[in-house]
C-alpha cells in the first residue's frame, strides 16, 4: 500500500514555482490537487470583478452618506449661529475693557504705576 503524498502544500508555500511544477509532473496525487487549486483560482478570478464592483458601490454609498451628513450639520450650524447671534447679540455683548491699576483699586502714582510703600 502506497502512502498518500502530502508535499503539495509544502511545495506550493515554501518552494518556487519551477520546483512545484517539476514535482507535479512526477506525482499524480499532487497533480490532482494542483488541478483543484487551478479550478478554485479560476472561480475566484471569475467572481473578482463582481465582488470589487459591489465593494466600490458600498464605498460610494458610504461616501455620499457621509457628505450628506456633514452638509446638513454644517447647514444647521450656520443657521443656528446666525439665529443665536441675532437673538442674543453675542458679538456686540462681548466688550473688551482696558482696566488700569487705578480702576482696579490699587494705589497709583502720577504716572499710573502701582505705588509700593
Amino acid at each position: 500500500m502506497k502512502d498518500k503524498c502530502n508535499k503539495y502544500e509544502a511545495y506550493f508555500t515554501f518552494r518556487d514555482e519551477n520546483e512545484l511544477l517539476e514535482h507535479i509532473k512526477n506525482c499524480s496525487e499532487c497533480k490532482l490537487e494542483h488541478e483543484k487549486m487551478q479550478k478554485v483560482s479560476d472561480l475566484i478570478s471569475e467572481v473578482r470583478p463582481y465582488f470589487l464592483a459591489q465593494k466600490e458601490s458600498k464605498n460610494k454609498k458610504a461616501t455620499i452618506l457621509k457628505t450628506a451628513c456633514f452638509s446638513v450639520a454644517l447647514l444647521f450650524l450656520t443657521i443656528g449661529t446666525g439665529a443665536l447671534n441675532y437673538q442674543y447679540d453675542i458679538v456686540n455683548s462681548i466688550v473688551y475693557h482696558n482696566l488700569s491699576a487705578e480702576e482696579l483699586g490699587f494705589p497709583t502714582d502720577e504716572y499710573g504705576l502701582i505705588m509700593v510703600e
